[in-house]
């Protein structure tokens, strides 16, 4: 295009192939930032949220109050795996009643259909949390390589025009390699933040499973202890 060196006349200068993967960098990194931002409100919110439950839950008498407290936890995944829970409980002390005894009468089988439930409950939340964060380490494991391979058919374009023209002149091949500096620099920019933020998701993840099975032990530990005391 001419003499205009700006980065936008090169990318418009540039053929099918590397704009074809300046377009693919593009897309992934702006994919990624919407992921980013969407998993970083609904991970602040859970983690606020949960803190906001566990204080609920530890200073009630009853459960039953915990669990009409529990809808305006929405976004909390603790209090999704207590309601599991409850709703299980109830169901086999409803069970239990029906033949004749009360919540006291369950037996070790109903302690691990209710250690299921909310196990099935824990997999649950965290699967709805993980998802298209592996998007993130894909996206940061794919574009260096994308853009290598864009850098390696500008070089190559930059090689086929010395040989058809003989002249090897920073102003015959400079374009081809300014094409290849810039797909280069695309990846990178693609996938240095969707490292950072996919090692960070990460980390928030670990900490929220964790205090998911804490509260599962907890919760099953405060039901045996009513059944040993009754």
């Amino acid at each position: 295009m001419g003499n205009d060196l700006s980065i936008v006349a090169l990318i418009l200068d540039a053929d099918i192939v590397v704009q074809g993967v300046l377009l693919t960098l593009v897309g992934m990194s702006i994919a990624c930032w919407v992921i980013i931002l969407a998993k970083q409100s609904t991970i602040r919110k859970a983690s606020h949220q949960s803190a906001d439950f566990m204080e609920v839950f530890w200073g009630a008498r009853r459960l039953d109050h915990v669990y009409e407290q529990a809808e305006a936890f929405d976004c909390c995944p603790v209090a999704q795996v207590f309601r599991a829970g409850y709703v299980e409980l109830h169901k086999l002390s409803s069970t239990a009643q029906q033949q004749g005894g009360g919540i006291n009468t369950i037996d070790m089988t109903g302690s691990d259909n209710l250690q299921r439930s909310l196990r099935r409950a824990r997999n649950h939340e965290m699967t709805g949390l993980e998802r298209l964060i592996p998007f993130l380490a894909t996206t940061g494991s794919t574009a260096p390589f994308i853009g290598l391979f864009g850098t390696v058919w500008g070089i190559l374009r930059a090689f086929q025009r010395i040989g058809v023209t003989g002249n090897a002149t920073i102003q015959s091949v400079g374009p081809d390699i300014a094409h290849a500096l810039i797909a280069t620099a695309v990846g990178l920019a693609a996938a240095i933040p969707a490292v950072m933020a996919y090692n960070y998701f990460v980390s928030r993840l670990r900490v929220i499973s964790g205090e998911l099975d804490n509260f599962s032990a907890d919760f099953l530990n405060i039901v045996k202890r009513h059944f040993r005391s009754a």
